[in-house]
């Protein structure tokens, strides 16, 4: 299906890579449906984009990136709730808000996206773990990373990838679009998310 959108113009979208959000995400409830956007720059940022409003796309990545410590612990009533017994099936993700001044990026560690990567079920879920951060400062650190990180597309979820092993094994889908976002216009990231 093609799938109008404002920041990467129209996109081819197999139905099987729709992750529908039956909550929708925090401050966006009535959004159910999206799907992932590999800008394929060397920043490692996917967009997750609505379908049903070509205006709001997410700036979202693997916290594993930035912080490797990072953990997920979620309530068996939150496992239930994505149909997961455990996380070795799903995908994590932070969402991002990147103001005018990138360097003060951040990422929410507070509230995740978790992908069931069978289903392709996902929630934004709100983590009862205090010490995490909603704004947390992440720059300095996606940096480094991104400095020492040697290209390895085999890696990466990514529809393009050669053999196409990795996407099946990690089990979501990625939209490869060939432009460059423009992060200073990001006006549909909340600040809370």
């Amino acid at each position: 299906m093609k799938i109008k959108t404002s920041r990467f113009g129209e996109l081819e979208v197999d139905k099987k890579d729709i992750i529908e959000f039956t909550e929708g995400l925090l401050g966006f409830e009535n959004l159910k449906k999206f799907f992932i956007v590999d800008p394929g720059d060397q920043t490692l940022i996917l967009w997750l984009q609505s379908i049903d409003d070509a205006g709001t796309a997410f700036p979202i990545i693997e916290p594993k990136i930035f912080q490797p410590n990072y953990m997920v612990k979620l309530l068996p009533v939150e496992l239930n709730s994505l149909s997961l017994e455990n996380l070795q099936n799903a995908s994590v993700y932070t969402v991002l808000t990147i103001p005018q001044n990138v360097t003060e990026m951040s990422a929410n560690l507070k509230a995740p996206i978790i992908i069931n990567n069978k289903t392709k079920v996902a929630r934004q879920i709100v983590l009862q773990d205090s010490k995490l951060e909603v704004r947390f400062k992440m720059y300095i650190d996606l940096k480094k990373y991104i400095v020492n990180y040697t290209s390895d597309d085999s890696k990466r979820t990514n529809v393009s990838s050669p053999n196409g092993s990795n996407d099946k094994e990690q089990g979501i889908a990625v939209i490869q679009a060939n432009v460059t976002p423009n992060v200073n216009s990001n006006k549909n990231s909340p600040e809370a998310n």
